[in-house]
């Protein structure tokens, strides 16, 4: 039997999903959230096999309870099911550790086929999406002297700053928690040598070209 956890913040959602995947008869589902801190917490003492979360909840996203599951315990498999389809999302899983990133959009009969390759250790992540975001990452422009310090993400952070966004906003678009942005900030000011975020915006519109 594969053990199976569901993450997802609509009851409907986690209804039609036990319902379907019991009807196969390899697949248990052993329990279910509807929000990232309960699933957190709950995940790592029943040990799914694969855990199916919800890219986005009202309180974090699938990506972070990912990350903190894993890091718990990294038997766990996790399949992030999105209705966003972005190149940043993905790559979040990707650093996550997800075992697989689809859409909602995906039929019945093919994600239950991607939790069995999942749960058999296999990936269910689009190899050509992957190499592109890898590649862009790796190969992003050169960053000025001044931003040389800081991590790939706090680079990301600070184009969000500039761009006038509140840190919830950043963590909707870069699907992290709202306290982790917070702290990514923090860390980005310190290394700037700045006290305020208005400053970073200035800062980062001269050196980046932003408008």
């Amino acid at each position: 039997m594969i053990r199976v956890y569901l993450l997802d913040d609509h009851e409907v959602v986690r209804f039609g999903l036990r319902e379907m995947l019991e009807r196969e008869g390899d697949i248990e589902v052993v329990g279910e959230s509807g929000s990232a801190v309960d699933a957190t917490h709950r995940i790592p003492a029943l040990r799914p096999d694969v855990a199916i979360l919800d890219g986005r909840l009202p309180d974090g996203s699938g990506i972070d309870v990912c990350r903190e599951i894993r890091s718990v315990d990294p038997t766990i498999k996790a399949l992030i099911l999105t209705s966003y389809d972005d190149d940043e999302a993905l790559f979040a899983a990707i650093m996550a550790g997800a075992s697989g990133y689809v859409l909602k959009q995906i039929h019945g009969t093919d994600l239950i086929d991607g939790i069995r390759r999942v749960a058999a250790g296999q990936s269910l992540l689009d190899p050509a999406v992957t190499a592109r975001v890898l590649d862009r990452i790796r190969k992003g422009p050169e960053q000025p002297d001044e931003l040389k310090d800081l991590t790939e993400q706090e680079r990301k952070i600070l184009l969000h700053v500039a761009e006038g966004l509140t840190n919830r906003e950043i963590a909707e678009r870069m699907f992290l928690a709202e306290k982790t942005v917070k702290n990514y900030v923090s860390s980005l000011l310190a290394k700037l040598g700045l006290e305020r975020r208005t400053q970073a915006a200035v800062l980062a519109s001269r050196l980046l070209g932003k408008r």
